[in-house]
């Protein structure tokens, strides 16, 4: 099964997260600087939502370059993931435009918490799929950085409730984490790819 279907339909959706967004983003009733204060919360939570979904987006098109066929589970599990980032609009809305409340601040994160077991799974679903063998297995190694990640959701959900702020800021670092594309995948890439022209230049 061809994998374009699925980048077309994932690109689409994450398009229209990004979209639903923006539109929670109004107008200010006013003409001066002070009547931008009340929206900043909205704004902040917009730009941390984005910049998740925008790493997402991006090493999606690295993991989806690595897979070699789609099967079945492939695309439940790529449905499973869209599906927990499809609510990250909602969660994005409300602890903005409560101003960091602790428990929209804590739901904030279960999204982002799920998403991150969804991606895991859509891993071991083609890693199942191409065998333990593929690029993606090689580049995937001990995956320090997703353990790490689930470590401080889970941290930064709990801490919502007596350190809103400090929660907020736990999210932040956890995308700073992922800010900067994963390579791991291209380099493995690369790597194949130089073996395969080494075996046919031998």
């Amino acid at each position: 099964m061809g994998k374009n279907r699925l980048e077309a339909f994932s690109d689409g959706v994450l398009a229209i997260i990004i979209t639903i967004m923006v539109l929670e983003l109004k107008v200010p009733h006013g003409e001066d600087l002070a009547s931008l204060r009340p929206l900043w919360p909205v704004f902040l939570s917009y730009v941390l939502s984005f910049i998740y979904i925008g790493i997402y987006w991006n090493n999606h098109h690295h993991l989806m370059h690595a897979a070699r066929s789609v099967s079945g589970a492939i695309l439940w599990a790529n449905l499973h993931l869209l599906f927990w980032l499809s609510l990250v609009p909602a969660a994005t809305a409300w602890m903005g435009e409560t101003y960091f409340a602790s428990l929209p601040t804590a739901l904030y994160g279960v999204p982002l918490l799920m998403a991150a077991l969804a991606w895991l799974i859509l891993q071991r679903a083609i890693i199942a799929a191409d065998g333990r063998s593929s690029v993606l297995a090689a580049a995937l190694g001990k995956d320090w950085k997703g353990k790490v990640s689930f470590a401080l959701y889970v941290a930064a959900i709990a801490l919502a409730f007596a350190l809103p702020w400090a929660s907020w800021a736990i999210y932040a670092v956890v995308a700073s984490m992922w800010l900067v594309p994963d390579t791991r995948i291209a380099r493995a890439l690369q790597h194949h790819g130089e073996q395969h022209a080494g075996q046919r230049g031998a």
